[in-house]
């Protein structure tokens, strides 16, 4: 990776989140977690992000939701991790504003080339 990013990680599996957040810090990223739409938006509000990192499925609103509200709040960019890669849920990630659609199990390794793509 070229440069530290700031990322913001949403998922609701807490383990997942962990682990994600432990590996992209181990790679020179600062991260910040959050579980929901709701402690997603409460913490865009207070730091500022690269880029956010978010799973599609979450419990209290979809992650397209969430995209288009940061996106159009901090014209922030995203990389959407989901377990359906159907041409219509890329389609669906890109109209709510994430760059990237990623289908779960993603490697590190591609998910470092998406941020580095998004860096840029």
């Amino acid at each position: 990776m070229a440069r530290s990013l700031r990322l913001l990680v949403v998922e609701d599996h807490v383990d997942s989140a962990e682990l994600l957040a432990e590996l992209l810090e181990s790679h020179g990223h600062t991260v910040w977690v959050a579980t929901t739409v709701s402690d997603a938006i409460a913490i865009a509000g207070q730091q500022s992000f690269d880029v956010v990192v978010s799973d599609v499925g979450l419990p209290d609103a979809s992650g397209y939701e969430l995209m288009a509200q940061l996106r159009a709040r901090y014209a922030m960019k995203g990389i959407a991790i989901t377990g359906s890669g159907r041409p219509s849920d890329i389609e669906a990630g890109r109209a709510a504003g994430f760059s990237v659609h990623l289908t779960k199990p993603v490697s590190l390794r591609r998910l470092e080339q998406a941020l580095e793509e998004l860096a840029d």
